[in-house]
């Protein structure tokens, strides 16, 4: 329940504090008071979009600061401590505040949170009806959402399975278009990916094959002096066959070991020595005979420089078109042909995808069917305890009922033996229909309704959700616009019976609403135009008489109005 809001620079209204009754609370007040801003700061409180042409002008932020007293346990409270919230007595203090540049913070029991937080506790909380809430009773997908929420679990069971699978249907035909689509496309894909992968295969290049015959090709285009620095270098370790005389580097080696060893058991260093001198010894024996195996081995066969040639050209022309090197040549040969697999395989798929299609419909048909039943029977329930509710509400020959109604669709799902239209809620155009009297045919509220009873079409509407999905708080914000005379009374008098069981804000002009209303406040004007904090007055005694009056008749001390006052107050005791 909401207990009170302090609303600062919001509007008109400068700095007021706006306390609640448990039962039925009517604002009332001049044309322009600010009484509207109470809705308008309800909103801000429960995740409303926050527009900085609310803040008051010269004010640098509007506040709207609300206590709600909420039952350990409720789905309420567990959000808000998830969200790290806490309570306050029993109470949670929300908190909203919105600059004059537009921007807007939320704190909820203390802490700072999300705006999106604040509107996941709306729906729980507080029921907020206004004059655009009649006007969207008027559309046909606002009424069909009417019947399932007081449906309830009929419809919403089979209704989250029909969704599931309509989502489902429309991935699988929106995948099944687009191969069917770009067939040749895909076709054209799938030669160019042939034509390269037909060129690699013919070419079987191998990973590091370039690098090879690379150094390769540098090798034998260089034969010849490789040829000759070898036989030279062999020459100068090894000595010349040619040249017996010749000096070369083993035999000065061997020279310089055989001095040191001579004399190498008198000095373990000097001995040391001669040990290395006997590596290297070997060391040049080593590289000598490799020098002359390399230069044995060496080709400088022009033939075979041709055929490197002619293979590094081959491997040249797959790099240009396919990659920066073989070993990418080779990889864009691999996805090329995983991609190939699936183009070959769109066949296949269309088929696959068209067998889900087809069963996806066949499901949907039979979803649709279910929801086309519960909805129907739903629907004979939601009129007549519409009807009921307007009986009471001065209607009483008014009768409500429902048209569910099918498009047929050539392209549809079938249901009943006939392909019909689909959305994502189902197959059925609901709309609510209104007969005002006897004799008179029932017809589209939007057009057989008028302003006043398009208003107790609406109310009773919501007075019977309040029986099957309540909410702890209602806010009207002149839903009695366009009625008077009994019918007010007959508002004011079910208000008062909806409060009972909730807690019910009216925000009205006619007085026969407010006489009902356990608590009566006054939203007023000071001189300069704005609402302080003694400018939303609680209303009691002669006060409340006082205002009535001004409601009846725009003037507080006529005598005729204030019998007429009394007289609705004391109607209203004699129902408490």
């Amino acid at each position: 329940m909401l207990e009170e809001m302090r609303i600062r620079s919001l509007g008109v209204i400068d700095d007021a504090v706006v306390e609640l009754s448990p039962g039925f609370t009517a604002v009332t007040g001049e044309t322009g008071a600010g009484k509207t801003m109470v809705v308008t700061s309800l909103g801000l409180l429960l995740g409303g979009r926050a527009d900085a042409a609310l803040v008051r002008i010269g004010a640098e932020k509007a506040v709207v600061e609300g206590r709600i007293t909420v039952s350990p346990g409720d789905s309420v409270v567990v959000r808000a401590e998830e969200a790290g919230a806490e309570l306050d007595d029993g109470a949670l203090l929300i908190s909203r505040t919105v600059s004059a540049e537009g921007r807007s913070r939320a704190h909820l029991g203390g802490r700072s949170v999300p705006v999106g937080v604040l509107a996941e506790l709306a729906d729980e909380l507080v029921a907020v009806h206004g004059q655009t809430d009649q006007q969207g009773l008027l559309k046909l997908n606002r009424q069909r959402q009417a019947l399932d929420r007081y449906a309830g679990d009929a419809v919403a069971v089979p209704l989250t399975k029909y969704t599931e699978a309509y989502r489902r249907l429309r991935a699988v035909s929106v995948e099944l278009d687009e191969i069917v689509t770009r067939a040749r496309e895909r076709a054209q894909e799938a030669d160019m990916l042939r034509y390269g992968l037909d060129e690699i295969a013919g070419v079987e290049p191998r990973a590091g094959e370039d690098v090879e015959l690379a150094e390769e090709a540098e090798r034998l285009g260089h034969a010849e002096a490789l040829s000759s620095a070898a036989t030279a270098a062999h020459a100068a370790l090894a000595g010349n066959p040619e040249d017996p005389e010749g000096i070369d580097a083993a035999t000065l080696v061997a020279g310089a070991q055989r001095a040191l060893e001579a004399v190498r058991s008198y000095d373990p260093a000097l001995a040391a020595l001669a040990d290395r001198i006997g590596e290297i010894g070997i060391l040049l024996g080593d590289v000598a005979g490799e020098l002359a195996g390399y230069a044995d081995d060496l080709d400088a066969d022009p033939l075979r420089l041709s055929a490197v040639e002619e293979r590094r050209a081959a491997l040249t022309a797959l790099t240009r078109k396919y990659g920066e090197d073989v070993a990418a040549v080779i990889t864009w040969a691999e996805q090329s042909a995983a991609r190939l697999t699936e183009l070959d395989g769109d066949d296949e798929r269309i088929d696959e995808l068209t067998a889900e299609r087809d069963a996806l419909r066949a499901e949907l048909g039979g979803l649709a069917q279910a929801l086309t039943d519960a909805r129907t029977e739903a629907a004979e329930r939601f009129a007549a305890a519409v009807t009921a509710e307007l009986a009471s509400l001065a209607m009483p020959h008014a009768r409500v009922s429902f048209a569910i109604r099918q498009t047929e669709d050539p392209d549809g799902v079938e249901v009943g033996g006939r392909a019909v239209a689909y959305g994502p809620a189902g197959v059925d155009e609901v709309e609510l229909l209104l007969a005002p009297h006897p004799g008179a045919p029932p017809r589209p509220i939007a057009k057989g309704a008028s302003g006043g009873e398009l208003s107790r079409v609406m109310l009773a509407v919501e007075v019977v959700f309040a029986g099957t999905d309540p909410v702890p708080t209602y806010l009207f914000d002149e839903v009695d616009a366009g009625v008077g005379g009994k019918a007010a009374v007959e508002i004011g008098r079910r208000l008062a019976r909806l409060a009972k069981t909730a807690q019910v804000v009216v925000v009205t002009h006619l007085p026969q609403v407010a006489a009902f209303a356990d608590r009566q406040l006054l939203v007023k004007k000071t001189n300069d135009g704005s609402v302080t904090r003694s400018g939303v007055k609680v209303l009691e005694g002669e006060d409340r008489v006082r205002e009535l009056s001004r409601m009846l008749a725009g003037q507080e001390d006529s005598e005729t109005a204030r019998a007429h006052a009394e007289e609705l107050l004391a109607t209203a005791r004699a129902d408490a």
